[in-house]
C-alpha cells in the first residue's frame, strides 16, 4: 500500500476512535447536560462519522483496485468533518445556522458513495 491510502486510513482509524469517544461520551455525560434534540445530534453526527470513518478504511484497502481511492476518502474524510462536527458543535452550542453547513457534509458523504459505486462498476468490467 503506498503512503497516501495507509496516510488517510490512519486519518479515517482516527475519526473512527472520535466516534467512539463522542458516542459513549454523549450516552453516559451528555445525558444530564444536553436536551432531547441536541443528543439526536449528537448521536446522529456519531452514528454518520463511524460509518464513513470505516467506509473510508474500506476503501483505503481497495486502493490498488480504485483509481478514485483518493478522491473517495477525501470526500468521506470532509464528509465526516463537516456533518459530524457541524452536529457536534450544535448541540454544545446551539447555534442553529450550523445546521446549514451540515448538508454539504452530507453532500460530500453522496458524492463519495457515487463515485465509489462509479468505481467498483468500472473494477467489475476490467
Amino acid at each position: 500500500m503506498s503512503s497516501f491510502p495507509a496516510k488517510w486510513a490512519s486519518l479515517m482509524a482516527l475519526q473512527g476512535f472520535i466516534s467512539v469517544g463522542a458516542g459513549a461520551f454523549g450516552a453516559h455525560a451528555l445525558t444530564k447536560i444536553l436536551d432531547e434534540k441536541a443528543l439526536s445530534w449528537w448521536h446522529t453526527g456519531s452514528q454518520y462519522l463511524i460509518y464513513h470513518a470505516l467506509a473510508g478504511l474500506i476503501v483505503a484497502a481497495l486502493a490498488t483496485y480504485l483509481p478514485a481511492c483518493k478522491k473517495i476518502i477525501a470526500l468521506f474524510f470532509i464528509g465526516n468533518t463537516i456533518f459530524a462536527g457541524s452536529l457536534y458543535v450544535m448541540a454544545f452550542s446551539g447555534v442553529l445556522w450550523l445546521g446549514a453547513i451540515t448538508p454539504i457534509g452530507g453532500a460530500c458523504y453522496l458524492l463519495g458513495w457515487l463515485l465509489l459505486t462509479k468505481s467498483l462498476w468500472q473494477w467489475q468490467k476490467t
